[in-house]
């Protein structure tokens, strides 16, 4: 008899170690802050997912040796597709994130805002630029009204700050004559960053002489469109794309030796890193963005430094928004006085309100005094870039 409860006494004194560890290991978790983030890190828009899951990698190494919040980031692939986004989505909520970075590129997150919203999770991203993951609703002219409140706020420019800060930077360096522009008319990105230009350079009297489409399944070919433009005597090819039709369009007006002035934004970075792209054709394009690798002061040169030391390769400005949003969502946990136990809803509502308030700015990589609207989007200021001898340079 005293055997059995000899037994019984080891068995329940395990139990009852068994309940404490995993009390102790939950207590742990609760610690930390849940963020999760979506991105391509496979397929043909890989470049730009794989430089914010670095850029947030080296932001929450950071922030955590600081000792105070800690963060915990869980990153999953959407292949830019808009339905395993939506997948990707909800393995991150089963998860338990607490808040997000949204998606990287624009269509996936299109769908994943309306999700974030239903459910209250505070979201910023790092570089999907459409208005519509705000809820934005453009006219023909491309002015856009924000229809609902959202949870999703925007690192990166919108696409209309985008056009109208394209046209101003062409007209005010005078860098061409005649303008001819190709977008992709099946993209919601680049209609959005197009429609603003041509609003824009219309008040600022540019010449337009030649505006030719395509979309993703025609994007395999431009030279119909490019020998037109070339027709037209355009000086200036404004390509409001992604980097991947823009180098078969370096490439093919090359080869017809057509060679105006080319100038892109935010979706042309990571050019250079595209697999089996001669950076030679690229050599002199211009393009808007928020960051230079090249900039002299210290946040960029220890940024620069530490992601080269780890992933052997120079950030671009996916990086270093990705960098920023783990560093404003830091800021406002600290000033909103966050912690790891209150719940996403609770949360969303307190970054909300911090992100919107008239004291709230932050200084970062991609902008110093950065402030957000109601709806959301980003007030900084672009810098110009051009690529010389392999490497992107500030204008």
């Amino acid at each position: 008899m005293k055997k059995v409860f000899k037994v019984v006494s080891i068995v329940t004194v395990f139990a009852v170690l068994l309940t404490c560890f995993a009390g102790c290991g939950k207590k742990e978790a609760s610690k930390v802050i849940k963020i999760g983030a979506i991105g391509p890190i496979t397929g043909g828009a890989a470049i730009y997912g794989q430089a914010v899951k670095n850029g947030a990698e080296i932001a929450l190494e950071e922030i955590n040796a600081k000792g105070d919040i800690q963060f915990e980031l869980k990153y999953q692939d959407d292949e830019n597709d808009a339905e395993k986004a939506i997948n990707a989505y909800n393995n991150l909520k089963d998860w338990g994130m607490q808040i997000s970075l949204g998606t990287v590129t624009t269509q996936p997150c299109i769908a994943v805002s309306t999700e974030l919203d239903a459910d209250r999770i505070f979201a910023i991203t790092p570089s999907a630029s459409s208005t519509d993951v705000l809820g934005g609703q453009p006219d023909k002219n491309g002015n856009v009204t924000i229809q609902r409140k959202t949870s999703m706020f925007q690192m990166c420019f919108t696409d209309p700050n985008q056009g109208v800060a394209s046209a101003e930077y062409i007209k005010d360096q005078n860098l061409g004559s005649k303008i001819a522009v190709i977008y992709n008319n099946s993209d919601a990105y680049s209609t959005g960053i197009y429609q603003k230009f041509q609003t824009e350079a219309e008040k600022l009297g540019l010449n337009i002489v030649c505006v030719k489409t395509f979309t993703d399944d025609s994007a395999n070919d431009f030279n119909s469109q490019l020998s037109e433009i070339k027709a037209s005597e355009a000086d200036l090819l404004f390509l409001p794309i992604y980097y991947t039709p823009a180098s078969l369009i370096l490439k093919q007006a090359k080869a017809m030796k057509y060679e105006p002035k080319f100038f892109g934004v935010d979706g042309m970075d990571g050019i250079l890193t595209l697999e089996n792209f001669d950076t030679s054709l690229a050599e002199g394009v211009m393009l808007l963005t928020p960051f230079t690798a090249d900039a002299e002061d210290d946040l960029t040169k220890n940024f620069v430094a530490k992601y080269k030391g780890k992933f052997g390769e120079t950030p671009n400005q996916f990086a270093a928004d990705a960098y920023d949003c783990v560093y404003a969502i830091y800021e406002a946990c600290k000033a909103e006085g966050i912690t790891a136990d209150m719940s996403a809803s609770d949360i969303c509502e307190k970054l909300i309100a911090r992100f919107t308030s008239s004291d709230f700015s932050f200084n970062g990589l991609t902008g110093d005094n950065m402030h957000w609207s109601e709806t959301g989007e980003v007030s900084k200021a672009p810098k110009g870039m051009i690529i010389k001898e392999g490497v992107y340079v500030g204008m």
